[in-house]
């Protein structure tokens, strides 16, 4: 495998602080990984009434927050060369200097074993298995194969975030599930159309840096109408819950609103000319407000869930 070309200008070497090595392992992305994983948990328990112990489960937690960041460290040291010339991501640990490539790659390596062997010690091998094939998936499928080669990188990639309530719920139960693969399936659809509405506001980005992503290769018109279309296909699996038993009416309260939400915006980007080159700031607003609420509507599904199994508030919908 061909490391990229370092075009780093040589960035000033500065005292990596802890906070430095934090961003480099994505904190935002843990905590929403963190939180499905915990749905994911929380309603395995609830609906198949095994029990995990709480300490193992906080250790499982901590292997599934320590593997999304190992995943994310090694993703910031193939893409230190294009970090570097992005406005939104040049201040990250290592374009800035703070930290150097040699020890992310390092760090994130280190800390996907410590990850997948909490998990095995925790919970059971197939869960361990499931969280090294999710690194493996982000940390070298995505970043080194799929996003500098294909348009489809977001869509095949989607998998990697996919991963996590599947693993709680194989944490608790040593096995898979419909229910459980609906969870995988919603984060699996829900991303494209989330990051398609970011690339049509930084899709000149990603072509400076030769990155292809689908605004780049196949115009903005297209990116919005694979936005709708991903957005149509999502919604039925977004209200499968309620089909499984796994929803209540809970879940169908929040899921039905936010999913006419999801379209709302999907269909106005659509009519829209967002991402074109004659774009004004009006359609920037626009993508920028899908991507925010495609944020909020997959925390309120999963919020949902979590609520419904954790908290005793689950009634099944029809009584």
């Amino acid at each position: 495998m061909t490391q990229p070309d370092v075009v780093l200008d040589s960035p000033e070497r500065t005292v990596g602080t802890a906070g430095d090595y934090l961003e480099l392992m994505k904190p935002r992305i843990i905590m929403l990984v963190v939180f499905t994983f915990i749905a994911g948990l929380v309603a395995a328990q609830s609906v198949t009434g095994l029990v995990i112990n709480p300490v193992l489960a906080i250790v499982a937690t901590i292997a599934v927050s320590l593997g999304s960041g190992a995943a994310g460290a090694i993703n910031m040291w193939f893409d230190a060369d294009i970090d570097a010339r992005m406005a939104r991501t040049a201040t990250r640990p290592i374009p800035s200097g703070a930290v150097p490539r040699e020890e992310a790659l390092s760090l994130g390596i280190i800390i996907s074993a410590m990850s997948v062997l909490l998990m095995w010690m925790a919970s059971n091998v197939l869960a361990a298995v499931i969280l090294a094939i999710s690194i493996v998936y982000y940390g070298v499928f995505y970043t080194m194969l799929l996003k500098r080669r294909t348009p489809q990188n977001i869509v095949i990639g989607g998998a990697a975030g996919a991963f996590p309530p599947l693993i709680g719920w194989v944490a608790v139960t040593g096995a898979m599930s419909v229910d459980a693969w609906i969870l995988f399936a919603i984060i699996f659809f829900w991303t494209p159309p989330h990051f398609w509405a970011l690339s049509l506001v930084a899709h000149k980005e990603y072509e400076r840096v030769g990155v292809p992503m689908l605004p780049v290769t196949h115009g903005a018109r297209a990116t919005r109408k694979q936005m709708l279309a991903y957005t149509l296909i999502l919604t039925p699996i977004a209200l499968a819950p309620l089909l499984t038993g796994l929803g209540g009416i809970v879940y169908a309260f929040v899921s039905v609103p936010v999913s006419l939400g999801f379209i709302y915006f999907a269909v106005r980007i659509y009519r829209s000319r967002a991402g074109d080159a004659d774009a004004g700031d009006k359609e920037r607003k626009l993508a920028m407000s899908m991507f925010a609420f495609s944020i909020l509507y997959l925390f309120l599904l999963f919020a949902a869930v979590l609520a419904e199994h954790g908290f005793n508030l689950y009634m099944p919908v029809g009584g």
